[in-house]
């Protein structure tokens, strides 16, 4: 079975309108953050959320625009020169952050918050990088625990990659913050024919995916398609490898959809044409793995 297919509104154009046809196309998830769309992908979801209210939101805090980085210093949890950084994981500035992201999105309660980018925090230092993760963890319980968060991830472009952290260790670093029972309960980072590196760890059982899969965590897979780059690096003929009389932007996305541990795919289609082709390539029956072995293998070989 493939995964499901989900909005993701980073270069997103027109996201109300890619919103609501998301939603009434019967998907699950749209995925957000604080600094995208030069900081009003929150506040213009926010009518599609109203309309749609079984639609589940994930949104983020870590990464923050300069006008939101002066709001949190006007709001004393942040000092410029943190807010200069345009990132932060402080205890004050999560809670506070937490707090925004629900009033822009109308919701009383955020359906998934993730850390994001947290690699940003302490580059180079893992154990000052894993206590900050930690506090900030602590913080999500609490907004857990007050029912303003219903659970909690983290979203990362290369933490996963360059082992900054592993799932394992940010599933310990959530047991440690709970104080036993935690609300970590999804990863989402990219996967696609150019990052390649989680589908192949994926056969032997290594990697994110396969933790994430024995551990009950959400696989978002985000960029599928390299920031749109793939489909014009895919010809026909590695298309029809994949999966004949797909496009080749649905052999990228049918290939990510059917890697083991991924259950959702974020793509930031804004037309209808663009979701339809999306939505028909995860329709298709899943890639085996000894197809994805050979795609892979193929991309490999030089």
């Amino acid at each position: 079975m493939t995964a499901d297919l989900a909005l993701g509104t980073y270069r997103c154009g027109a996201i109300p309108e890619a919103a609501a046809r998301a939603a009434a196309s019967g998907a699950q998830w749209v995925d957000t953050a604080p600094n995208y769309a030069t900081g009003q992908a929150q506040t213009l979801l926010a009518p599609a959320l109203a309309a749609y209210p079984s639609l589940n939101v994930s949104t983020k805090t870590g990464s923050f625009t300069a006008v939101t980085g002066t709001d949190a210093v006007n709001a004393g949890v942040l000092t410029e020169d943190q807010a200069r950084a345009g990132h932060s994981l402080a205890p004050h500035y999560v809670r506070w952050q937490t707090h925004r992201n629900r009033t822009q999105l109308g919701r009383d309660r955020l359906d998934l918050l993730l850390l994001h980018n947290p690699e940003r925090a302490h580059p180079g230092d893992r154990h000052a990088l894993h206590q900050a993760i930690r506090d900030a963890f602590e913080v999500l319980e609490e907004q857990v625990a007050a029912g303003h968060v219903a659970g909690y991830g983290v979203a990362t472009w290369a933490g996963l990659h360059e082992e900054a952290f592993t799932v394992g260790e940010l599933l310990a670093l959530a047991a440690e913050a709970a104080r036993g029972q935690h609300h970590l309960v999804a990863i989402q980072f990219p996967v696609s024919l150019v990052m390649m590196t989680p589908i192949t760890q994926a056969f032997h059982g290594r990697g994110p995916l396969p933790a994430a899969a024995g551990a009950a965590l959400r696989g978002m897979a985000s960029a599928p398609l390299h920031g749109g780059e793939l489909p014009g690096m895919v010809d026909q003929e590695l298309a029809d490898l994949i999966r004949p009389g797909l496009t080749p932007a649905q052999a990228c996305i049918l290939t990510v959809a059917s890697c083991p541990g991924v259950t959702d795919v974020l793509i930031a289609a804004s037309s209808t044409p663009h979701w339809r082709e999306a939505a028909d390539a995860v329709a298709q029956p899943s890639l085996t793995a000894a197809q994805l072995r050979e795609i892979t293998g193929v991309l490999a070989s030089p």
